[in-house]
């Protein structure tokens, strides 16, 4: 064979040629199935993970927040009378756009000693989540709902895949309700002395430990503007203010989900 002198892999693909013909063919073969093996397996895993991942929609919030209601609402549009969720409820969610994109939305039960299994179990297939909040008595669960957000943000799972967050501000038909805007900005100074008080838990030099990151940006006062996945806050009434008869107010909720 002629050997080409500009080319300098070309002794060592002569030897690597040379040690491969006095191989036996059976050792050979079992190397090739082994190889074929391993690719076929990373093909599958990846073309089955980009078929699942990032194709659901959460419902998440505390007890009593109305995800169970607003899950029927923007299912079907109608009203229905509810119960404490003690387990997940699926179905496909069209959203409302001309492309006419399908997701699964997921109702996860509120209750703080369900969360977290239910959380681990749809997080890495989430492609939003709507985080429901009860306008209504937000000023006495402000604590309660700043805790749960801090898991969610604070999630090493969530922060890499960062699904949209559409924090919705449920029960806008009651008088007492408070804004979007009001609400924004008082989770935002509880999740930054919520930081605090936990701190001394991030101790490693990346500021992660035991699954959680750092929230926001060091040495800031907290915004959700610092975080790596698009935060919208909007209001809605999955009662609606003419109650049972009557429709829901989800239109703002809606039309983020449309943008999905």
């Amino acid at each position: 064979m002629e050997k080409d002198a500009n080319n300098p892999f070309e002794p060592y693909m002569e030897t690597l040629r040379q040690q491969l013909e006095d191989q036996d063919p059976v050792f050979l073969i079992g190397i090739i199935v082994a190889l074929a093996v391993v690719v076929i397996t990373l093909f599958l895993k990846y073309f089955l993970t980009s078929k699942t991942v990032c194709s659901a929609v959460l419902l998440v919030g505390l007890c009593d927040s109305g995800k169970t209601l607003l899950f029927s609402r923007l299912l079907s549009g109608n009203y229905k009378r509810t119960q404490t969720s003690i387990t997940d409820s699926s179905a496909p969610y069209k959203a409302k756009n001309d492309k006419g994109s399908t997701w699964t939305l997921i109702d996860l039960p509120g209750h703080d000693s369900l969360r977290p299994q239910y959380l681990e179990k749809f997080k890495s297939a989430a492609r939003a989540i709507v985080f429901v909040v009860d306008s209504a008595i937000f000023q006495k669960e402000v604590r309660d709902v700043a805790e749960f957000l801090y898991v969610l943000l604070t999630d090493t799972v969530i922060c890499r895949n960062t699904p949209l967050l559409l924090v919705a501000c449920n029960k806008q038909d009651i008088t007492m309700a408070k804004s979007a805007k009001l609400i924004q900005q008082q989770l935002e100074k509880e999740l930054n002395t919520l930081r605090v008080t936990r701190s001394a838990a991030l101790s490693s030099q990346d500021g992660s430990v035991g699954g959680s990151l750092f929230l926001g940006k060091k040495g800031k006062d907290f915004e959700f503007s610092q975080l790596p996945m698009k935060v919208e806050f909007v209001e809605c009434s999955a009662r609606g203010s003419k109650g049972e008869d009557g429709a829901a107010d989800t239109e703002s909720l809606e039309l983020s989900l449309a943008k999905l």
